[in-house]
């Protein structure tokens, strides 16, 4: 059973393990979040979706 999944709750999730298995310092985390959220208002916004819709494209089309 295939279960979608946000791209953002699957970096959500990524983010809260590497702040408390990898020594991610909660302040650096924060940094990188708000930094989304200008690259999510900038000019570039739409390139950056493009890449991630093709890579997921890419992902979700391997067969293993």
């Amino acid at each position: 059973m295939v279960l979608p999944i946000s791209a953002a709750v699957l970096m959500l999730i990524v983010v809260v393990l590497l702040i408390r298995r990898a020594g991610l310092k909660f302040w650096h985390a924060l940094a990188c979040t708000l930094l989304g959220f200008y690259l999510a208002s900038s000019s570039i916004a739409p390139s950056i979706k493009t890449l991630t819709t093709n890579v997921a494209g890419m992902l979700t089309g391997i067969k293993l």
